[in-house]
């Protein structure tokens, strides 16, 4: 068994691209990037929800891992672009932070009549009998209660 697996890992290990598409190289990157994909999601929502500790912590995260992915030996080009993209989406985020608590962006919306998002009150849950009295109503033509 032993031998076949190394038989195996020689083969993959002889083709540049499988070698690559097998190594950390590659895989870590790869799953790496749902971060970058999340941060350029967010830059469509409110920016009442961004967290500006947050946000300060993630730049300064993408940019060591960009320097980190091009002092490795080989350099990781697919790393240093996945910090790229995320360190440009966290500046954008930064940027929309400020301008909405710091240099009135929220002001402006509010003046504009911007209505913030209040909690939906809870729906009243119907007991057994309120419901089983609505469902015979609806049998019989008549309207829910």
């Amino acid at each position: 068994m032993a031998a076949a697996i190394k038989a195996i890992n020689a083969k993959i290990r002889s083709n540049k691209v499988l070698d690559y598409v097998c190594s950390t190289h590659f895989w870590g990157p790869a799953s790496n990037f749902g971060i970058p994909m999340a941060a350029v999601m967010d830059t469509q929502k409110d920016p009442e929800i961004i967290s500006g500790k947050m946000t300060g912590a993630l730049v300064i995260y993408s940019g060591t891992f960009m320097r980190y992915a091009l002092a490795v030996t080989p350099k990781n080009y697919l790393l240093f672009a996945c910090h790229f993209v995320n360190f440009g989406a966290q500046l954008t985020q930064g940027y929309r932070y400020m301008n909405w608590w710091n240099w009135g962006g929220r002001e402006a919306a509010i003046a504009a009549g911007k209505k913030f998002d209040a909690p939906a009150p809870p729906t009243p849950t119907p007991t057994a009998e309120e419901a089983k009295a609505g469902a015979v109503s609806a049998a019989v033509g008549g309207e829910k209660k």
